[in-house]
């Protein structure tokens, strides 16, 4: 059995997905171009598409699966169907956080919102909102948000997905910063200097 948590938690996992795709559709219709670039993906960053992927499945699915088959979840070291109430009230306040926070931060990129990376499909650079304390604000909600699951419903999966989605975000960053330097040149070089890759505030710009 799940907690409340548990479902509550996996109840705002596809609440998120589901404002995540219809802001990616609109974005899309704005630009008057596909934001969809995983397909576009080489090399590493085909891992880090694919890992994105898994990590909102292991999050969402791999409770279900649990569920299903109890033989799963009785050989599990970590799980308690989320019944331990300060990790579910943790859980759920930090996914809950993290999902307004990324799709505010999604809304907020408008037509330069991009699902991946490819050279030469840059928008415009976004440095206003949350985007003066993080360049990727968007990375940092979905980690919380995945996060808040583990923690609601602790289980192998719901560990692995938080863990499996920073090294995809971690992969495809550095891929991003190299086509938006190539794209936008000092502006975003300027960008670099003086906000946090992940969080924290203005730095002062030395040079």
């Amino acid at each position: 059995m799940l907690s409340g948590f548990g479902w509550s938690v996996l109840a705002l996992l596809v609440g998120y997905l589901l404002l995540f795709f219809w802001g990616s559709a609109l974005a899309a219709q704005t630009a008057r171009t596909s934001i969809w670039l995983f397909g576009q993906a080489r090399g590493r960053d085909r891992w880090a598409a694919f890992g994105f992927r898994a990590a909102f499945v292991l999050g969402f699915f791999g409770p279900l699966l649990w569920l299903a088959w109890p033989a799963l979840h009785k050989i599990d070291p970590f799980w308690t169907g989320g019944e331990a109430v300060a990790l579910g009230l943790l859980g759920v306040f930090i996914a809950g956080t993290g999902a307004m926070l990324a799709f505010a931060a999604q809304m907020s990129m408008g037509s330069s919102w991009r699902v991946g990376v490819a050279e030469g499909a840059t928008g415009p650079l976004v440095s206003g909102g949350l985007y003066r304390f993080s360049r990727n604000p968007t990375f940092v909600g979905q980690f919380m948000l995945l996060a808040g699951v583990g923690l609601a419903i602790p289980a192998v999966p719901t560990f692995l997905a938080p863990m499996l989605f920073l090294w995809s975000a971690a992969t495809q960053v550095r891929s991003e910063e190299t086509a938006l330097q190539q794209a936008l040149g000092r502006d975003y070089d300027h960008y670099l200097k003086t906000v946090p890759r992940w969080i924290g505030f203005h730095r002062r710009n030395e040079t």
